[in-house]
């Protein structure tokens, strides 16, 4: 992954917490720094951090104001940050059954007719992808992957929805998404996965992490009713290929 980035920035993030921006864009050489410098914060251990959370382009440091300052945590961000970081561990690579429009995709034919195709066609370039998982984040298991194909590129829905439902597999913006719970969306709603990227009483509770790569593929209605039958008694449906 060529390094193309400019050096990072600190945020002042509140009293107690502060962002190391790698990136203006949603950029996955971006990302990459982003999951090595968390990495290697773990690693160092440093008094006063009590908490890292990744995101697409930046990580936000919580620290404890009275074991490390400002200034002094800055430094050692920029240090840290400075270096040749090694990369994060060898990405997880999961297959995740979709099952695409009709009442589990209700935005499949909009979007076709939006972008002068076909649902097939949409389905096609959306299975088609080859994805990252950037971030989890706004509900647990709520996977954000950068990947999608720029043909599917479209602006989020003018009026969001006050409920989504679980599994929807959706598009917005740059992004492609998949929502583990029931809740509001802006975006537009591709299909359904059975698959629970979060289960509270799963071992693992989280199925996907920051770093791993995802793949679609195309199950009909009958399928999904079987594997979420499945996956609701905490069987992982999803397909991990790297192994």
């Amino acid at each position: 992954m060529a390094e193309t980035l400019p050096p990072p920035r600190l945020l002042p993030s509140g009293d107690s917490a502060v962002t190391v921006e790698f990136s203006r864009t949603i950029d996955d050489a971006a990302n990459e720094r982003v999951l090595a410098l968390d990495k290697a914060l773990a690693a160092a251990s440093i008094e006063g951090i009590s908490e890292t959370i990744p995101t697409y382009r930046s990580l936000l440091v919580h620290y404890d104001p009275g074991k490390i300052g400002f200034d002094e945590l800055g430094e050692k961000l920029l240090a840290i940050s400075s270096q040749k970081l090694p990369p994060t561990t060898k990405a997880r690579r999961w297959r995740i059954p979709v099952a695409y429009g009709g009442e589990h995709g209700i935005d499949l034919e909009d979007v076709a007719k939006a972008l002068n195709t076909t649902p097939g066609d949409i389905i096609a370039r959306h299975a088609g992808g080859d994805y990252r998982v950037a971030m989890i984040g706004f509900t647990p298991g709520w996977s954000y992957l950068s990947g999608l194909d720029k043909s599917l590129h479209m602006s989020r829905r003018e009026s969001p929805r006050l409920l989504t439902p679980a599994g929807t597999i959706s598009i917005g913006g740059v992004q492609a998404g998949i929502q583990c719970l029931a809740a509001p969306s802006g975006w537009h709603l591709l299909g359904r996965t059975p698959v629970r990227t979060y289960q509270l009483h799963r071992n693992p509770t989280f199925l996907t992490e920051p770093g791993d790569r995802v793949t679609f593929f195309a199950i009909d209605p009958k399928t999904f009713e079987d594997m979420d039958r499945a996956a609701e008694a905490g069987e992982i449906i999803a397909e991990r290929v790297d192994a």
